[in-house]
């Protein structure tokens, strides 16, 4: 058996899975954000219940939101509780088994790129843009993650200059602590953020939004015209730097088919003369894309595989 557990700042996703990746059974509980020792204890009680119920030492993998630094540290705002802590070594001890970690958008981009919407291209990066907004780029089913293992992190890159300039924004800050990056205006939070600024409506949501732009709402589709360019030019910085043959979406804001039609020519008004569109899609597995890369990184550990790089 693989186990892949997804940690987020409310919930903890358990799935586990067979040989082959296929899911048996998944099931969440509460997540502990304050006190690290009774994450410890969760999470093991947790693997128990699997190992117990399927007959096996199962392999481990965690997908959790923040920065897994290269001394194995973590960095989190969602779960603080785990930062300054070498997460998987502490687990692995009192599990008596590997344990492999990983950042959450990086665990979705491996996902989708071994098995799903990238699977049949080699250069595959993933974005998941919802309540945050983060991805990672797989060459050939290997994760690159670099130096820092920081790869991926597209909501921390400034928004461009010509979006700010072209709908007059102010400068939101971010909760990485530095104002301008991309992640206050694409998030979901950025998006309900912006129909306010152009609604006036002080307390409006996504949700009022979306329901607002399909009723024809001036202030909802100019909210549409600054959310989708900002999106875009965002995009387009990866592709520059990346230059992927797909851009797997997952997320809330990718179920909203408005965005996913308009993104891509949306993108080639960011790119010079030439440069070519690599293929949008969305995530095959959605929602459950992380905890699967998750289970990945935890099968490779155990046989000896290498989907990092």
């Amino acid at each position: 058996m693989h186990y892949g557990l997804d940690i987020g700042g409310t919930k903890i996703e358990l799935a586990v899975f067979d040989r082959d990746m296929q899911l048996l059974h998944s099931w969440r509980i509460a997540t502990p954000t304050a006190d690290y020792q009774q994450f410890l204890q969760t999470v093991t009680a947790q693997i128990s219940i699997a190992d117990q119920r399927y007959g096996s030492l199962g392999s481990v993998g965690i997908a959790l939101p923040g920065v897994i630094r290269p001394d194995n540290t973590v960095l989190s705002s969602n779960v603080p509780c785990l930062t300054n802590h070498a997460v998987a070594s502490a687990l692995a001890q009192q599990l008596q088994r590997p344990v492999a970690i990983g950042n959450d958008c990086r665990c979705f981009a491996l996902s989708e790129a071994l098995l799903g919407a990238g699977r049949s291209f080699q250069r595959v990066f993933g974005a998941i843009v919802g309540t945050g907004a983060g991805g990672g780029f797989c060459l050939n089913g290997q994760l690159y993650q670099g130096a820092g293992r920081l790869a991926g992190e597209f909501g921390h890159q400034g928004l461009a200059a010509a979006v700010v300039q072209q709908f007059s924004l102010p400068l939101f800050r971010c909760g990485c602590g530095l104002s301008g990056c991309a992640e206050p205006y694409i998030s979901g939070s950025g998006l309900a953020r912006l129909y306010r600024y152009f609604s006036g409506l002080q307390d409006a949501d996504s949700y009022q939004w979306l329901s607002a732009y399909r009723a024809g709402d001036e202030a909802a589709k100019q909210t549409f015209a600054c959310y989708i360019s900002a999106l875009g030019s965002v995009m387009a910085a990866q592709i520059l730097t990346l230059d992927p043959d797909i851009i797997v979406l997952g997320g809330g804001l990718s179920e909203v088919p408005e965005l996913l039609a308009a993104l891509p020519e949306t993108t080639r008004r960011y790119l010079f003369a030439g440069a070519p569109l690599p293929v949008f899609a969305r995530a095959e597995f959605g929602a459950s894309s992380g905890v699967r890369g998750a289970a990945l990184l935890g099968r490779a550990l155990l046989t000896g595989q290498h989907h990092v790089n």
